[in-house]
């Protein structure tokens, strides 16, 4: 009787104050599918690797490893990207002379992007300064989840998948002028909030909800590039084969308005 009574105070606290993990992450359960829903970031610090030993126990006792895309597969997503004309011929003079000063901080060639649609020049860009913060494509959560994942021999989940995020970018309006305009106008913001999620995995993630994130994209892009694929992820998620799953996306798409843990609990 008192370990049963025990066992129900347990089950009452664990719903009260769900489990908290040292990286930013959270388990859902939609009906008989348990999720561990981790934040990744995309490129890393040394410091990131390897994952929390925590982490690889939920990934081991897991039947899937769900992504946003298998960045271990493949080459290079810009191959093929049509030509543009000359940049001094498709920005305003203002906006050009933005971009040289940056190009100019950075010390990269302007000629670099010339031929360029907008939006790869901003996630060059964004790159370049990830770079500089210490971070590398091969200590990323979600590439370390994957290398993780095909060496226990787990079944891995594509939400879009490569050519599907390349074809978003691509259907932006303007060859995404709005990505770039945003990475130029937010840029020592943009450096703050990937220094942000960084402490996420190597200090504390954050202990309550909601968190107030900086606003580094407009409203449409903002639409276009994290409500409506959290929206889009979240039924896919629904439609899961019963199970457990580590499912890794972009941190910020953990928090923030109309964030992905939301979208789900209240489904």
């Amino acid at each position: 009787m008192r370990r049963s009574f025990w066992h129900r105070l347990q089950q009452r606290v664990a719903t009260l104050f769900p489990a908290s993990y040292s990286w930013p992450a959270m388990d859902i359960r939609l009906g008989d599918r348990r999720l561990h829903l981790a934040g990744s970031i995309h490129m890393g610090t040394r410091d990131m690797q390897p994952l929390p030993a925590g982490l690889l126990r939920q990934l081991h006792k897991a039947d899937a490893l769900v992504v946003e895309a298998d960045i271990t597969q493949g080459g290079s997503p810009f191959t093929g990207v049509e030509e543009h004309p000359p940049l001094a011929t498709r920005l305003a003079p203002e906006v050009l002379q933005q971009l040289t000063a940056l190009c100019d901080e950075l010390s990269l060639s302007l000629s670099l992007f010339d031929r360029l649609p907008f939006w790869q020049i901003a996630l060059m860009l964004q790159a370049q300064q990830a770079q500089r913060l210490g971070l590398r494509p091969q200590y990323g959560i979600d590439y370390q989840l994957l290398q993780a994942a095909k060496a226990a021999n787990k079944q891995i989940i594509e939400l879009e998948g490569p050519d599907t995020q390349i074809a978003l970018l691509k259907s932006l309006p303007q060859d995404g002028l709005a990505l770039l305009l945003d990475t130029l106008a937010h840029w020592h913001t943009n450096a703050r909030l990937l220094q942000t999620m960084i402490s996420w995995w190597l200090d504390a993630p954050p202990a309550r909800q909601p968190v107030a994130l900086p606003t580094t994209f407009s409203s449409e892009l903002n639409d276009t590039l994290m409500r409506n694929r959290n929206q889009h992820w979240r039924e896919l998620l629904h439609a899961l084969p019963h199970g457990r799953y580590v499912v890794a996306v972009g941190a910020l798409h953990l928090y923030g308005e109309d964030n992905l843990p939301g979208l789900l609990k209240s489904s």
